[in-house]
Formats: structure tokens, sequence, C-alpha cells
């Protein structure tokens, strides 16, 4: 059974007020202090920013237990300094985001200017691939239902003050990345290989850690690391968008050793059905995968269900799977819980507060 772990960015904010805090490093010290669980919290390109790993586990019960305890760990340090974390992909209220300390974060903010001020907070998805052939293999099947991921997560209406009108404006920051979106068909790890030495030879970025494909091979594990979705407001929405990505993982890897063909949708198209994904998340319409044109979201997630069912049912999370995606439709994503919490209260600062305790649930 392959193995998931979840890397979740969480934004430091004022309990009273919402307002983004730069305290990475102190609640970072907080949890070296403490001991347990330090290892797994890290900072981030700023210091608004603290991200998280878990464990990889193959139980997905498990993954989730993980993640929420994870998340009160990391509430419990930021509280031990005066402020909260809350899983929002953007800052809701305006924020000045001050780059973390270090040669490599300095290098970043001195090449791309105003882009490196940007403050957008994901979720990565790592799941364990036997080779980094079928890593590229996977990579390749699996392009087009990225954007069925990417609306389920999206948590991101919100940027400086004002209502985007994107579900997922987190992930249309994210593209003035040089190296950020979706990829062609690579055909083999050798190619892809190539295409990334080519990109670090250029300078533009500084290694292979800069490549931000939507999908990629992982450089420290062998995973495929999924980097398309929004951290989530609910520690169950994370554990089912892991769930989905281990489905679609396993369900790319046996296409590909069946030997069948990407669908080879350009990277225009895909591109367009990322931006859909962003822009109505799960109110509206999406692009279908195969055919790549508009139906309600309601249906294409439910071909994404249908796509990885068999994959789901081995591992026994087929069930848990569909209900989960019936309630994120139900009660809706993390951005439309921060609409509802904006049109009931009439303040960003609410919004903020109230989203903190969501990150705890």
């Amino acid at each position: 059974m392959r193995t998931v772990g979840v890397e979740e960015e969480l934004l430091l904010v004022a309990p009273e007020t919402g307002e983004p805090r730069a305290l990475s490093a102190a609640v970072l010290a907080r949890a070296a202090h403490d001991g347990t669980n330090g290892d797994v919290f890290e900072k981030e390109l700023h210091s608004q920013m603290l991200e998280f790993a878990t464990h990889p586990q193959s139980e997905m019960a498990e993954l989730a237990a993980e993640i929420v305890r994870c998340r009160k760990e990391a509430a419990r340090h930021a509280g031990e300094i005066g402020c909260a974390v809350a899983a929002l992909a953007t800052s809701p209220l305006p924020v000045s985001p001050s780059v973390a300390m270090g040669r490599r974060y300095q290098w970043m903010a001195e090449q791309y200017g105003i882009t490196s001020n940007d403050l957008v907070l994901g979720c990565h998805v790592h799941v364990s691939v036997e080779s980094d052939d079928e890593g590229v293999g996977v990579i390749d099947q699996m392009q087009p239902w990225l954007p069925v991921l990417a609306a389920l997560s999206a948590n991101s209406p919100f940027w400086q003050g004002e209502d985007t009108r994107y579900s997922s404006y987190r992930s249309r920051v994210w593209q003035r990345w040089p190296s950020t979106g979706p990829t062609e068909v690579f055909g083999s790890a050798e190619s892809y290989h190539r295409r990334v030495a080519d990109m670090v030879a250029t300078g533009v970025i500084l290694d292979e850690a800069m490549v931000y494909f939507d999908a990629r091979l992982a450089r420290r594990y062998p995973t495929v690391e999924l980097r398309v979705a929004d951290v989530c407001l609910h520690a169950s929405t994370a554990a089912l968008i892991a769930t989905l990505a281990r489905g679609l993982v396993e369900t790319s890897a046996r296409e590909w050793r069946a030997g069948r063909k990407p669908t080879g949708h350009s990277v225009s198209l895909l591109r367009l059905a990322a931006w859909q994904a962003a822009r109505s998340g799960l109110t509206d319409e999406l692009l279908h995968p195969a055919t790549m044109r508009r139906l309600p979201a309601e249906t294409v997630v439910r071909a994404l269900l249908d796509h990885v069912g068999d994959a789901l049912a081995e591992t026994g999370d087929l069930e848990r799977a569909r209900e989960g995606c019936a309630e994120l439709l139900r009660r809706g994503n993390g951005a439309r819980i921060q609409r509802e919490l904006m049109a009931r209260t009439g303040s960003l600062r609410e919004v903020v507060t109230e989203c903190v305790r969501h990150t705890q649930e």
C-alpha cells in the first residue's frame, strides 16, 4: 500500500484582530524547546507562515489523526507566544509579508522582487512511488485531474482586504513564479530530469527545489508531490485531498503500467482547467478532465471518484472518500465558508478569528 504524507502551511495571526504576525522564528523556537514533535515544524519563505509535515502513513485514518495533532501542536506553540494559527491560503486582511532570514530566501527576494512578497499558503501531498520511471508515468497520466483537487481545496477568496471573486486566488498568485503550473507529457524519467536540469541551467531558478510543477518528483523522498491544493480550512478536507491523491497516483500508475497513453491535453487547456477551478471552486462549473468541456462541479467530482474508485476500494477508502466529497459539496469548501462568514459578520477580522476555530475542528 502506498504511503502518504502531507505538508501544510499555516498562517500566524493575532488572536484578537486576525492580523498576520511575523513570529514564525519564535514559534519554531518554542517547538524546539518543547521537544515533542518539534521536528515536524519548519520555517517558510515568510515569517507569517508556519509549516508542518506529517510522517508517511499507509492508513488514512492515521494520517487524518496526525494532521489534527500537528494543527493542535502548532496552535499550542503559537499560543504560548501570544498568536494563533489559521488554515487560510491567503490572508483576508491586508498584510505586508516579511521574508524570513537565510541566504536562500534573501536570494529569492532579490531575484523575484515583488513576487516574493506574495503571501500564499498551500497543502502538498506526497504519495510514494516505486521508481522515478513510475513517478513520471504518474505525473503524465494525472495532469487533467489535478484541477479537481484544487477546486475541492479552494480556500482563498480574499486578498489584501478585498473579495477577489475567485475561490482559490492563491493559485492565481502562485502562477507568478516562473516554474509553476501544469506540464506537458514527459514520457520518461530521463526526459523529466533533463527538463529540470535545463531549467536550473538557465539561472532563473536557484536549484531543483524551485521546480514548482503542479506535480513533481520529490527531491528528498521516493514520492510524487502534488502541489495544487490550497491549505484546507478543515483537517478533514486535507485528509480527503490526501485520500484522493493516493487514489489518483495508484490509478495513474496502473494506466502507465498498462501502456495507456496520457490524454495529452495541451498545457494551454490544462491552464484553462486550472483557472476555471480557481475561479469557481465547487460553486459553478469545472472542465471535465476527459473532454475539457464545462460541466457542473458535482458531476466532475463524481467523475474523479469514478476514476479512482477501484484504487480507493482496494485500500478501504472509497466510502470515506464518497462521504467526504458529499459533505464538502453540501457544506462548501473553505472559500464558501469564508464568504458566508463575511456575509454574516460583515468583518474580515471576524472571518479570520472564526477560521482560527475552524482550523482546530
